[in-house]
């Protein structure tokens, strides 16, 4: 008879440990212990199932009990509590949810993968009945049927986070009419910046979502009305009404078992493990949402709630019960959100977080087709790569846009694993034929400004920059789109000459100052400036061009 292994919690961390490790190991005797009443299931799918794309809830289960059992030879005890750890002993105290029996279980080594809980703001009126959280299965029933037997209205989102979004497209597919509240000053803020996230909430606007930034909760009332049954109060002191409402704060580490056994855990609560998935004891293991994890990029600690992660960390947990040396090298937040047709990702550091770390930073804005723009049914997709400017190395990547958004992604995710640089995004083969992409990918245009600016080739500012230099009698602000572009907006204080007159104009422009070109993406204004530059004037690009500035400002 091989080891005893007990996994406490199911779903991706929990269940990918139980059958990489039976794969392994046919004769280790595994049981996993679930305090719901299911084992394995889409809990990223949870919100299409509201909005009723996916309308089979039997897809939403990926394995039953009697499914691990006959395949894996695994034993399933859902509707099961572990309530305390004995490492002395070595064993699990257990409670039947069914019969309120409790019972010890031994180990030889224990898996914990409780996933994290989600956080509930000190908000007055948070805990009525029409305030809801969305983490599993149960939850997402009691939504559905809350849609279902009441027919809300109105609906508001606490929180602009990944489920928050995706709740809000979904209860817009269902005829509600949707709110998002957020405190920060843009939505997806541990992913996105504020100038990407800008076209986002644009896209939101756009497709009927009110959106509430920079704005808090501060209490929840019910009331029966004709407007809507519960009274918001926002931090600003206006008021809001809706019918239901989707708290989606962001989630905490779930880890009281493991610290009432005196496991070691973080500031945050999250359970402390090695590169091996080990925790402060040797021979109990924890993955998924509940750990701390290295950051791939900056090696500094972190915990990162990602379905991804939590499925390596399981692998990596049993392989090291079996005796294979496995190691996780770290976490670089790679993730990707649908938002109506809109596509939304990122990858390894934003710029707060590198600001953190005091590395000196640039980035790079490009505005590039999803494919050749001959070839119908192309989109503009807005990439945001942020370089080392000492040695060019990728240290993150922000994509909006439509079509290929995810391709894209991958690969700058692929190139920040391997410590790629943008020099190294400018010799990448990529697939090419006009139905999928140009011949210069959108990952190779990155690279090729990095190039560039690395080699002092062009010079560039950001959105940011243009309210300082717009006061600055050192700086002309000098658009070169056509006259008709610029009539449909520009930027105050700034002159036009169109790109194809400007060698005819270049006496028009005063050498002893700085010209600070833009079009309406950047190509044109680059092409601009090494114009001026071959003729002797300091030029610098804007990064991302007038379609960018206009968004973000």
């Amino acid at each position: 008879m091989g080891q005893k292994v007990l996994i406490i919690g199911g779903v991706a961390g929990g269940a990918t440990a139980a059958a990489r490790l039976r794969r392994l190991d046919e004769n280790a005797e595994i049981i996993i212990i679930e305090r719901g009443q299911y084992v394995s299931y889409a809990n990223c799918g949870l919100p299409y199932y509201i909005g009723g794309t996916i309308r089979n809830k039997n897809n939403l289960t990926l394995q039953n009990p009697q499914g691990f059992k006959e395949r894996f030879n695994i034993e399933v005890r859902i509707n099961n509590e572990a309530l305390a750890i004995n490492r002395k002993s070595k064993t699990v105290q257990i409670k039947d949810i069914n019969t309120n029996e409790v019972y010890e279980e031994s180990y030889d080594k224990l898996i914990l993968s409780p996933g994290a809980k989600p956080l509930v703001p000190p908000i007055d009126g948070i805990t009525i009945d029409e305030v809801f959280t969305l983490r599993n299965i149960p939850d997402t029933y009691k939504i559905s049927d809350f849609i279902k037997n009441n027919s809300p209205k109105s609906a508001l989102i606490i929180g602009g986070g990944f489920i928050g979004l995706e709740m809000a497209e979904n209860l817009s597919h269902k005829g509600i009419d949707v709110s998002l509240a957020e405190m920060s000053d843009h939505i997806m803020s541990a992913s996105l910046d504020f100038d990407t996230a800008a076209i986002v909430h644009t896209y939101m606007q756009y497709n009927g979502i009110n959106l509430y930034l920079n704005n808090a909760v501060k209490s929840i009332k019910k009331q029966t009305n004709s407007s809507g049954n519960l009274t918001i109060t926002m931090a600003n002191g206006e008021n809001l009404t809706a019918d239901m409402i989707i708290l989606s704060a962001g989630v905490r580490p779930e880890s009281d078992l493991a610290k009432s056994c005196g496991l070691e855990l973080n500031k945050i609560g999250a359970i402390v493990v090695n590169e091996h998935m080990q925790t402060s004891d040797n021979d109990i293991y924890a993955v998924g949402d509940a750990i701390e994890i290295t950051n791939f990029i900056n090696g500094k600690r972190c915990n990162v709630p990602l379905a991804g992660p939590a499925n390596k960390q399981a692998r990596i947990a049993a392989d090291n019960i079996y005796g294979i040396n496995s190691v996780y090298k770290g976490v670089q937040g790679s993730a990707i959100l649908k938002l109506f047709d809109m596509s939304i990702a990122s990858t390894g550091l934003n710029e707060s977080q590198i600001k953190q770390l005091g590395i000196d930073y640039d980035k790079v804005v490009t505005i590039s087709p999803s494919h050749a723009t001959y070839y119908p049914g192309a989109s503009s997709m807005t990439v945001k790569t942020i370089f080392n400017k000492e040695n060019g190395r990728i240290l993150g990547a922000q994509i909006v846009g439509f079509d290929g958004v995810d391709k894209r992604i991958d690969v700058l995710a692929t190139a920040i694993r391997a410590k790629m640089t943008g020099f190294d995004l400018t010799e990448l083969e990529l697939a090419y034929a006009p139905p999928f992409s140009s011949a210069k990918d959108p990952v190779n245009m990155a690279g090729y400004i990095i190039e560039n600016i690395m080699n002092g080739i062009v010079k560039q500012v950001h959105w940011h920059d243009i309210p300082l230099l717009a006061e600055n009698n050192d700086y002309i602000l000098l658009d070169v789109r056509t006259p008709y572009e610029v009539s449909q907006g520009k930027i105050t204080g700034s002159i036009n000459i169109e790109l194809d007159s400007l060698r005819q104009n270049l006496d028009r422009l005063d050498k002893s100052k700085k010209i600070i070109v833009h079009c309406q993406s950047g190509v044109r204004s680059y092409y601009a400036a090494r114009i001026l530059m071959e003729h002797g004037f300091d030029a610098y690009n804007l990064s991302g061009g007038y379609g960018f500035y206009s968004i973000v400002v």
